[in-house]
């Protein structure tokens, strides 16, 4: 990518999953049923399979052309191997690119195998992978896409999943613990060394053996990824050689085929390779000639030390740039204190090592920068007027090294945040601002971490206000799309040069999200979003901010990343959601990657898969850790190939697919409308029961009927529908419907679950039945009630966690026991209208409550604030917004959207 250059954005028909064979039509008309769908189609209306793959990439700048139609080359594409490059389809899986020797040669040394604890931020709980332990061994050659026919026909199907649900009758259907992604239906050898759901998983577990067939069953197919995730039991392997196909560059996993001892062949193109000779030696077991016992060939997901062939440069260092607005604004909002507070205090728990280094810059409608050179008795400030054509005073002053320069560092975040205590300086330069930081940053790489408080209102990038409250609720929604290229131009530019943008928005009125968040989508940052931040006014804003500060300042980070996915021949795949650029048609720029980020991919049958009896995917992510090594982290997933239109339906994962649908929503969202997108989602259901009810019921019964595997899809459409990124209704500031929607592209499946669908929770009479016991620590495991009024009881109180904010729910009459043992206060009346933390008591119910929301906010890496709310609570309007299965004002309750639904699929 030459810097500055932008493909053009690319706008093209969405073309449907299937012809449409009927009229589009989306949600009901807010006064709810009788319902009657229009029997003409009007001109221009939303194609009904409209979110269903689109074999386009919707994400029209993440193409690999330039202006001129040319592809650009990129230098990362030959490290990572370009698989299938010469095939005439670009959309084939083609390949990673990785670096760094650390490894031994293996002539003098065996190579290591470690299982290595990458640290976890405190507080955050990495979730326990169990990977075999190596001893069971099953046989090769067995295992293998070509042998597996003799052990899959023994297999029974689960047929549970395929048993008819009518949902008009079946009310209570939601499942009283969380909701497990559902087991391939592959022989036990396979399945327990295939890659853990949390990292990896598909739409569908069984994979339809044509387009056809997928067409049929009118169900998107996709992946979606949590590629750097924290983990507890990662296997790394330091190899002087990475065993990979010659033809496709896929690695070497426990699905190859070994013919011998000598060849494997590879589970997606089917090429016959060579085992080298090193591979012949297992440093684990010490034994040679049993190359299908290695760790790469026995763990789904492991890590690699690469050795110097992955490297275009030497790893950079560890480089950390923050950029603070200082305007008159964000003084008042007073988050410079906790910000610098926060930065003191992690300081030396940023990530890196001896080479790590930091700058800041701060500005109003002039840009300063701080000198730090050693020998300074004070950090020394330069400012810069000219923002139209920023240049950087002794630039090699301004980005110094941490530990050499500690003390410098530490006096400037101490006087920061009163420097500006009497500025009266309104106005906001921040495209200047990050057009200096990028600048700084380019020769090294590196992250910036920008904090801003207001409409950037001087110099480039100032953007007015769009935002008319009157008209927040319109159909034609509003304001979605950037109002200017400039954000994403330059996070293009600061992506070529491995700088990734996070962006905080510490803000109490409108400052076009839509606009500025193209500077961290596109170099692959973070958006963090505090809506009318104030440390005074919004006290539990200010804890939210220092306890997600500390998780970023801490976690672990990739740089200068790249990531491909590959799958078998014969499946393509098209359509990336998430944060990043695209470059040669399937390579992810991820100047950044960490491990609180999830993508998706969609993907198509491209050929039958026909003699196939297994598929598998794989993502290689390559990057260089804060330690300066160069690594390759790769998961590997494999999924059975079915015939049988029934057999697509028993294999479906209905969270996956509401998650995939999301992100795809998003995008039409953008591209069209907001009410384009409502109908592609309710059309995905009425389609989906459709086909299964023509095509699979072989006894038709009133009700509307849906197959077990997704008897929750339509409660999960519905709860898109009235989440915050797709809603109707005055509630929602156009700030914070962006913010929605940039969370529903970045968030991994399990937490965008969570806010798409709260889990309430019982909690006045919690005991340890059940109760998990983690670090001495007893947490109770009260049972998923759903989401409906009906569901509480005046007697009780009641915990709703939706993710990002928790509420507790205390009923009238709830017990005095409760209200006096874990609450703290005599009686109902003497609850605080503003009570955001429960005391903790030494009392048995203080001590569960309070384990199991720790416990609850551990599992995640975002702060959410707990609310306690009476009957007469502002902020009870929230927690009912939330009971998604209840009619609200502009959205109607979930038995009146099944009537709607088997309106439709009954004609």
């Amino acid at each position: 990518m030459k810097p500055g250059s932008v493909p053009p954005p690319v706008t093209q028909p969405l073309t449907p999953l299937h012809p449409p064979s009927r009229p589009p039509l989306g949600p009901p008309p807010v006064g709810g049923p009788p319902l009657i769908r229009p029997s003409t189609v009007t001109a221009g209306a939303p194609n009904t399979q409209s979110l269903l793959h689109s074999p386009t990439n919707q994400e029209g700048d993440a193409t690999s052309t330039a202006g001129d139609g040319s592809v650009v080359q990129n230098s990362y594409d030959a490290i990572e191997g370009g698989g299938l490059m010469a095939t005439p389809h670009p959309s084939a899986p083609a390949n990673l690119k990785m670096n760094r020797n650390v490894g031994y040669s293996y002539p003098a040394l065996p190579p290591g195998y470690q299982n290595t604890s990458p640290p976890g931020a405190p507080g955050v709980q990495a979730s326990a992978l169990q990977y075999p332990d190596g001893s069971k061994h099953f046989h090769q050659p067995p295992l293998g896409t070509n042998h597996l026919n003799a052990s899959m026909g023994s297999l029974s199907l689960q047929q549970e999943g395929l048993r008819p649900v009518n949902l008009l009758q079946e009310r209570n259907i939601l499942p009283t613990t969380l909701l497990q992604a559902p087991v391939p239906n592959l022989h036990e050898d396979i399945q327990k060394l295939n890659c853990n759901p949390e990292l990896f998983r598909c739409t569908l577990t069984n994979i339809p053996q044509t387009q056809a067939l997928l067409n049929k069953a009118k169900l998107p197919l996709g992946l979606l990824l949590h590629p750097f995730k924290d983990l507890s039991q990662l296997p790394v392997v330091t190899s002087s050689t990475i065993v990979r196909c010659r033809s496709c560059r896929t690695y070497i996993n426990p699905f190859v085929s070994f013919l011998d001892q000598r060849r494997w062949k590879c589970n997606l193109c089917y090429r016959v390779n060579d085992v080298p000779e090193e591979f012949m030696y297992n440093p684990v077991t010490r034994v040679y000639g049993e190359p299908h016992k290695r760790p790469e060939v026995q763990n789904a997901t492991i890590e690699f030390m690469a050795p110097s062939e992955y490297m275009l440069r030497p790893p950079q260092p560890p480089v950390y740039l923050f950029v603070f607005d200082v305007s008159h604004n964000a003084i008042e909002t007073g988050y410079l204190n906790t910000v610098c507070k926060t930065l003191l205090d992690n300081l030396d728990l940023l990530p890196g090592n001896t080479r790590t280094k930091i700058g800041f810059i701060t500005f109003d409608s002039t840009i300063h920068f701080y000198s730090l050179q050693e020998g300074l008795s004070q950090p020394q400030m330069l400012i810069v007027s000219d923002i139209e054509d920023v240049f950087i005073p002794m630039p090699e002053n301004l980005l110094v090294n941490l530990n050499e320069n500690k003390e410098l560092i530490q006096d400037l975040l101490k006087s920061l945040p009163q420097m500006f205590t009497k500025s009266l300086e309104t106005q906001s330069a921040l495209g200047p601002a990050l057009q200096a930081a990028f600048k700084l940053m380019s020769p090294t790489g590196g992250r910036i971490s920008v904090f801003q408080t207001q409409l950037p209102s001087v110099g480039m990038g100032a953007l007015k206000s769009r935002e008319e409250p009157n008209q927040r609720a319109t159909a034609k929604d509003i304001h979605l799309t950037p109002s200017t290229d400039f954000y994403k131009k330059l996070a293009l530019d600061c992506s070529g040069q491995q700088v990734a943008v996070d962006l905080f928005l510490l803000s109490g009125q409108y400052s076009d999200l839509a606009s500025l968040g193209c500077i961290s989508r596109y170099s692959a940052g973070s958006v963090y979003y505090y809506q009318s931040y104030h440390h005074k006014h919004n006290p539990v804003q200010v804890e939210k901010l220092q306890k997600e500060l500390k998780r970023y300042l801490t976690r672990k980070i990739g740089f200068e990343a790249v990531m491909r996915i590959r799958c078998t021949k014969g499946l393509s795949i098209h359509t990336f959601h998430g944060n990043f650029f695209v470059r040669s048609t399937d390579l992810l720029s991820l100047p950044n990657v960490n491990p609180d980020a999830g993508y998706a991919v969609q993907m198509s049958v491209e050929e039958s898969l026909t003699d196939m009896q297994v598929v598998s995917f794989q993502s290689a992510l390559l990057y260089t850790s804060s330690k300066g090594e160069r690594r390759i982290r790769v998961h590997t997933m494999c999924l059975p190939v079915v015939t049988a239109l029934s057999d697509v339906y028993l294999g479906a994962d209905v969270q996956a697919i509401t998650g995939l649908l999301a992100n795809m929503a998003v995008d039409r969202s953008v591209s069209a409308t907001l009410s384009d997108a409502r109908d592609a989602l309710v059309n995905a259901v009425i389609d989906s029961l459709s086909a299964y009810r023509s095509s699979v019921l072989s006894i038709q019964q009133p009700g509307l009927m849906a197959p077990s595997s997704l008897r929750l899809f339509p409660l999960y459409v519905l709860a898109l529908l009235k989440q915050k990124a797709f809603q109707t209704g005055m509630n929602a500031r156009l700030d914070e419907r962006i913010f929605s929607m940039c969370q529903v592209k970045n968030q991994p499946l399990v937490y965008l679950m969570l806010m798409t669908h709260p889990s309430l929770y019982r909690v006045d009479n919690l005991t340890d039945e059940g109760a998990l016991n983690i670090n001495d620590r007893t947490i109770p495991q009260p049972p998923i009630l759903q989401l409906s009024v009906e569901k509480l009881s005046r007697e009780g109180a009641y915990l709703m966690d939706a993710g990002s904010v928790m509420f507790l729910w205390i009923g009238k009459s709830c017990g005095q026991s409760f209200i006096s043992q874990v609450l703290g206060v005599p009686n109902y009346g003497s609850i605080p209208q503003n009570m955001t933390h429960l005391p903790e008591l030494e009392t048995a119910e203080s001590i569960r409550t309070v384990a199991f929301i720790s416990w609850l906010r551990e599992q995640r890496p975002f702060f959410p604030i707990l609310y306690v709310i009476k009957d007469d609570s502002p902020l009870k309007s929230s927690f009912l917004q939330n009971m998604i299965e209840d009619r609200t004002e502009s959205a109607l309750s979930y038995y009146e959207f099944l009537l709607h639904i088997q309106q439709q699929v009954n004609k």
